[in-house]
């Protein structure tokens, strides 16, 4: 951009419809608090500043707007007043200042690039996203004539006349930061809320001889969140987008409605994913891999080749290697499975290492946790871990040793060792009937025991 761009980000509403003891901009959508959204999409605009607003018993917030800096606004004087706060951290800018509600996660950078354009080749004052939705009844009207916006009129202010016109304000804005503070100065709060309104720059800079414009949007962008119902509505919308994205960039989705991404997971082409399926924050998925159905994934990368699932879980921390396989009801957690490990049913590996080419038999169990402390368990290259195996970490095994099935494992296993771990098998010849009609009468005599 030719001058600097500085980005306002409003969050000191109280989002009481919200119902929660949770700030309303810290909800989530699509495994983010909504308020990162908002703060990502300005982000990508390459900003010299960004600055929040925040209630002042926001400390929460404020630790999400980190590390850009924060403003409170001390009393809910309306969103004038809330730009207001912001005007000392933006002192000396001359650039255009976007300001954006941080209840609205959905819009795009894109957007968000075209208001600054067109305020730019205007030469425009003020500038204001605007949208049309299937039902404009809760929005601020824009008035546009002869292609110059002229005034923003609030929903509860529109006559009768001034309702039809479904053209509505976003909540969006683009200003001059040159004239960012003359034209804050004069904001009157002469209304019955008593509140100072953002909208109102928008007459004040026609007053001045300035020219305001408005830019018109996507409607489903610009989706402000309110209440829980609202906050389901946005995430269907941005799942929607994000499977939509999926798609398009080589990924095949068996049923992809059933499908869950975060915002940031990345997948790479001709990945299959099948269906009922979550993918929590921080996956990373190389190309050529399948992820079975009913897979729950979070924070974690899958190398090129590899297969996970059905019903396998990897939590965070977790790395699978190429061409390695998952299987069905297994559970990662904090550990890497080199390439063409196996784990293929029934087994949880948590806080360890699998070696290249080594097999994890059935009900195997890396038991990391002594109650006090999580310890680690490492697995060398081409080794066999037999099933029903409890390794009790710390503890190592060396590449190419085998673990009998049904062992207890508790000291380090040297490389190309066999180790046993388990109680010695007693055989009784003919004892079979005896021990039947024993454990019959005493199941006899319980039952006897109970009618009395």
């Amino acid at each position: 951009m030719a001058r600097s761009l500085a980005v306002v980000v409003l969050a000191a509403g109280a989002g009481t419809r919200m119902k929660s003891s949770v700030p309303k901009v810290l909800h989530k959508l699509a495994g983010w608090p909504m308020l990162r959204h908002v703060v990502e999409a300005a982000a990508r605009l390459k900003p010299a500043r960004i600055v929040g607003v925040v209630p002042p018993s926001g400390d929460a917030i404020a630790a999400a707007f980190a590390p850009h800096p924060v403003a409170v606004q001390r009393q809910p004087r309306g969103t004038g007043d809330a730009l207001r706060a912001a005007l000392p951290a933006l002192k000396d800018h001359q650039g255009p200042v976007i300001a954006i509600f941080g209840d609205a996660p959905l819009f795009t950078t894109a957007t968000l690039r075209r208001l600054i354009a067109a305020c730019a080749r205007r030469g425009a004052a003020v500038g204001v996203l605007g949208f049309r939705p299937a039902d404009p009844a809760p929005y601020g009207r824009l008035f546009v004539e002869g292609g110059r916006l002229q005034r923003i009129v609030e929903a509860r202010d529109c006559t009768a006349e001034q309702r039809r016109n479904g053209f509505c304000n976003s909540g969006v804005m683009c200003i001059d930061g040159a004239k960012l503070a003359a034209l804050m100065a004069g904001l009157r709060n002469d209304n019955a809320k008593r509140e100072y309104y953002l909208t109102d720059l928008v007459e004040l800079a026609v007053a001045a001889g300035d020219l305001a414009v408005a830019v018109e949007g996507d409607a489903a962008e610009f989706m402000g969140i309110n209440t829980r119902q609202e906050l389901a509505v946005a995430e269907a919308a941005l799942q929607a987008r994000l499977r939509a994205a999926a798609l398009a960039g080589g990924a095949t989705l068996a049923d992809p409605a059933s499908v869950w991404f975060a915002a940031d997971t990345r997948l790479g082409r001709d990945v299959t994913v099948g269906p009922n399926v979550r993918f929590g924050p921080g996956v990373r998925v190389a190309a050529n891999v399948e992820i079975k159905a009913f897979c729950d994934l979070e924070g974690c990368s899958i190398a090129s080749g590899a297969i996970v699932g059905p019903f396998a879980r990897i939590r965070p921390g977790s790395s699978v290697g190429r061409d390695v396989h998952i299987g069905n009801f297994v559970e990662l957690k904090a550990t890497t499975m080199d390439r063409g490990a196996k784990a293929n049913h029934l087994a949880y590996l948590g806080d360890g290492r699998v070696g290249a080419g080594s097999n994890v038999g059935a009900g195997t169990i890396f038991v990391n946790y002594d109650g006090y402390g999580k310890y680690r368990t490492d697995v060398g290259a081409g080794a066999f871990i037999g099933s029903n195996s409890a390794l009790v970490a710390p503890v190592k095994v060396g590449r190419g040793a085998n673990v009998t099935a049904g062992s207890v494992v508790t000291e380090d296993v040297p490389a190309g060792a066999v180790a046993f771990g388990r109680a010695r098998q007693a055989t009784k010849k003919g004892r079979a009937a005896a021990l039947r009609a024993k454990l019959k009468a005493r199941a006899a005599e319980a039952k006897r025991a109970r009618k009395d």
